[in-house]
């Protein structure tokens, strides 16, 4: 672990059990991604995340939208405005609203009424409102253009090729794909699915790749498990494009925060010092626009 390797870590969460999380308390998810996620009912705060993070130089942080209650959405954004006061971090907020909400644009404004906000995440449904073919999604799409916001991408792999589709309606929105497009299917014909999607999404040069979230629901976290899918999403995003996202407390029910970040570094031992500080630190700083403490 080189002592000198700064970190932004562009990908975690933070919550508090005393605001409301849904999928925390009363309202389980049947199909999270790595199944059985009963660990992750507690608080999860700066200190927890330090703990985690122990000895890793953590320069700043990008906190993602926690699936707090959504009628509250911009509650979160002034919790985690309060915690950064108090702790330092996050030193980015991407926040929730829904991209097909008729009122869309007064959330918007409320969200960036807090200086740390930089973009949304919102996941779009299979079908119907609230997908990608939505009208009313496209319409949200040009708000976060028009208002200066990046869209957080996380889809399962299945649907990149849709969303690069889509994205070619909207040239200046900077997009930052969620979990290294999630590649859940690792066998050669998931793969090539997987692989047509990155490619499809890279060829659209405002979207950036989290090297984030690797973990699978029936399989260990493994140095040789992810080697290939991370060594490709480089290939094809190229290191400019590339950023490391811890995804914790989430990618902690599969591995340690230090081993997750010893395990990239060991897949990564042919890039260069320098091109390592871009994927660790450079490209989030300019992707989520953190002005670093001196």
């Amino acid at each position: 672990m080189p002592a000198d390797l700064e970190i932004v870590d562009a990908h975690h969460h933070l919550w508090d059990l005393a605001n409301h999380y849904p999928w925390l308390s009363e309202h389980p998810e049947p199909d999270f991604l790595l199944g059985d996620y009963t660990a992750l009912k507690r608080n999860y705060l700066p200190d927890d995340y330090r703990i985690d993070a122990h000895g890793l130089k953590i320069v700043a942080t990008v906190h993602v939208e926690a699936e707090h209650d959504r009628a509250r959405s911009v509650d979160e954004t002034a919790w985690l405005h309060q915690i950064h006061a108090q702790y330092g971090m996050p030193n980015a907020v991407v926040a929730h609203a829904f991209l097909h909400d008729q009122d869309l644009e007064k959330l918007l404004l409320a969200h960036k009424r807090s200086p740390l906000v930089r973009g949304i995440r919102c996941k779009p449904v299979r079908e119907g409102p609230g997908s990608m073919h939505d009208p009313n999604w496209r319409r949200g799409m040009k708000l976060l253009e028009k208002h200066g916001l990046s869209w957080d991408l996380r889809v399962p792999f299945w649907h990149l090729e849709e969303a690069a589709r889509l994205l070619e309606g909207f040239p200046e929105l900077d997009v930052a794909l969620n979990h290294t497009g999630l590649p859940w299917d690792r066998s050669e014909e998931g793969l090539k699915a997987w692989r047509a999607g990155m490619q499809a999404l890279a060829a659209n040069p405002s979207v950036y790749c989290k090297l984030s979230e690797l973990g699978l629901r029936n399989a260990a976290w493994t140095v040789e498990g992810n080697r290939r899918v991370v060594l490709e999403a480089i290939e094809i995003f190229g290191v400019e494009r590339c950023m490391f996202g811890s995804n914790f407390p989430v990618a902690g029910l599969r591995i340690g925060y230090r081993a997750q970040v010893a395990g990239l570094l060991k897949i990564l031992a042919g890039v260069s010092k320098a091109e390592l500080q871009k994927v660790f630190k450079k490209n989030a700083l300019r992707f989520y626009r953190i002005r670093q403490r001196a």
